[in-house]
């Protein structure tokens, strides 16, 4: 059993949203994105991500997958389900042409989560007072870091901070990564667009999360905080917390 918790909110400085959300309590699906591109596509690139994931997701029968490899091919294929329509809109109107969108899900079954990830949206697990993150961004800075040539200081006022890599839209065939994650009872996972986890230090996510309020409450609160350090960008949160019941105890 779990305890779910969700908000977007568009910031204080720009104009439009182009962070997308959808739960799907009833398959353990949750997925955020956020859209890149101008005239208004990136929020176009978010939002078919997400129902085209979601429509997969309720289309086939995910309960059919009883492995982990399964269960990720599950996953690539809805991702690529998704990737080749925002491709196909992008090349079909040049309005959208070179939109694209990050892309981070999660699939909880068994006490284990099932997280998929494309671009800088990211997955973290919290467990004991200390937040860990799952995925790795797909950022020139963080390819940057991993050849050693800045540091993870350097990489946050870094002038290309913000250049991603990898996305849905970008190219004909997705390119995710997975990650597999065993969760105990308590544990929060939480999804999130760079307008939280850029705007906030970890450590006050962390005092956020300790409070133990209920996951809308904490969605909230988190969301209030990246606004009081710039609200930026577009914020998205969804906080899944492990209660025990049909999930374990």
């Amino acid at each position: 059993m779990v305890q779910i918790g969700f908000k977007c909110h568009k910031g204080i400085v720009r104009e439009n949203n182009e962070d997308a959300c959808f739960v799907i309590p009833s398959h353990d699906v949750y997925i955020v994105a956020d859209g890149v591109g101008g005239n208004r596509s990136g929020e176009v690139a978010s939002r078919t991500a997400v129902s085209e994931i979601a429509e997969f997701v309720n289309r086939e029968n995910l309960n059919d997958c009883r492995s982990a490899d399964e269960i990720f091919g599950f996953f690539y294929e809805a991702l690529e389900n998704a990737n080749n329509s925002i491709y196909k809109i992008g090349l079909e109107n040049a309005s959208n042409r070179g939109m694209a969108t990050t892309a981070v899900t999660a699939y909880v079954r068994d006490d284990v989560a099932y997280v998929s990830n494309i671009g800088d949206s990211r997955a973290y697990l919290f467990r004991e007072g200390r937040l860990n993150r799952i995925t790795t961004d797909h950022t020139y800075v963080n390819e940057l870091i991993s050849k050693g040539l800045i540091t993870e200081e350097e990489a946050e006022n870094h002038r290309q901070k913000n250049v991603i890599t990898k996305a849905l839209g970008t190219e004909s065939l997705a390119d995710p990564d997975f990650y597999k994650v065993s969760m105990l009872k308590g544990d929060v996972l939480m999804l999130c667009s760079d307008g939280l986890h850029g705007e906030v230090p970890q450590e006050v996510m962390e005092e956020v999360l300790s409070k133990g309020k209920g996951m809308n409450d904490t969605c909230t609160l988190l969301v209030e905080e990246a606004i009081k350090f710039g609200g930026r960008d577009n914020i998205t949160v969804v906080c899944i917390k492990l209660l025990g019941g049909e999930h374990g105890q």
